[in-house]
């Protein structure tokens, strides 16, 4: 397995000791309800988990990447491995158990204004049911 660091992005607002859990809404198709909370062990992709959340977000949100610990047992993240790419390149993993927040991160890079534009068009492009299938 994986020996980390592991980071989250989120919007959410934590801090050290807090839990992130399963069972809420994903941040790209909010009709689905998770039943893992994911995570990597790429700084900067998580880094683009949060600016994509931030963009999704009904309301303006803050991107946040935390440095993060599983409590249990994870696996590679089935929707961006194996389906999609060889391998699990992303070094994204998923979990039923919480993840515990050691601190946040704030020296991940932050996407372009042009790239983050180039996000924005193809999301807001999309209806929510095409935002892409979550393997849950």
């Amino acid at each position: 397995m994986e020996p980390g660091p592991f980071f989250h992005g989120t919007t959410a607002d934590l801090g050290p000791g807090d839990l992130l859990s399963a069972g809420y809404r994903s941040n790209y198709r909010p009709d689905v309800v998770m039943n893992h909370v994911y995570f990597t062990a790429l700084r900067d992709g998580a880094g683009l988990a949060a600016e994509l959340a931030a963009e999704l977000a009904s309301e303006p949100r803050t991107p946040r990447v935390y440095r993060v610990e599983p409590t249990g047992a994870f696996e590679d993240d089935p929707n961006v491995t194996d389906k999609k790419f060889p391998g699990n390149p992303t070094r994204s993993y998923r979990s039923t158990h919480p993840l515990r927040v050691v601190e946040e991160v704030t020296d991940w890079t932050r996407l372009s204004a042009e790239a983050l534009q180039q996000w924005r068009d193809r999301l807001t492009a999309l209806p929510p049911e095409r935002r892409g299938d979550i393997i849950n």
